[in-house]
């Protein structure tokens, strides 16, 4: 290997440069035995950004207008909470927050059954600390989806 193709390979990223050397990585999902495209897919990060988006700002408003009496200095740690008990009770029971419904995302456990009710606090909390949803593996998985079991699917 010449110098230009070191500094090639460094500039490219270590994702292209196994991939010159033949490493097959698939598609986000195939290692999870999800499709590529369409329903059942995982759902990229702008549709999962876009829903934690909707939903915070909702739990920002119920915090602003409804609980701390129109005082924005008090509303973020009211809306961490109502964030969190939104999380738990929706995705607990029917899959999906507002904000996910709304761009067709699911919550589901890596098998395809529904994630129980341990494991969405468990990923709940992870989320709320920020840092683990951060981390990604290959799939597009947040660190905090994957100590779960989880995956956010296309509905």
């Amino acid at each position: 290997m010449d110098k230009r193709q070191a500094i090639g390979s460094w500039l490219s990223g270590p994702r292209e440069t196994a991939e010159q050397m033949g490493v097959d990585f698939g598609y986000p999902g195939k290692q999870l035995g999800l499709p590529q495209q369409g329903p059942g897919s995982v759902a990229r990060f702008g549709r999962r950004f876009g829903a934690l988006l909707i939903d915070w700002l909702a739990c920002q408003l119920i915090a602003y207008g409804l609980i701390t009496g129109r005082d924005w200095t008090g509303a973020g740690n009211w809306t961490l909470g109502l964030f969190v008990v939104l999380s738990i009770l929706t995705v607990g029971t029917v899959g999906f927050t507002p904000g996910k419904r709304i761009l067709g995302i699911r919550v589901i456990d890596q098998d395809g059954s529904r994630l129980g009710v341990g494991r969405v606090i468990l990923r709940t909390l992870l989320l709320a600390l920020v840092i683990p949803a951060l981390v990604w593996d290959r799939d597009g998985r947040g660190l905090h989806d994957r100590i779960s079991h989880a995956v956010q699917v296309r509905i």
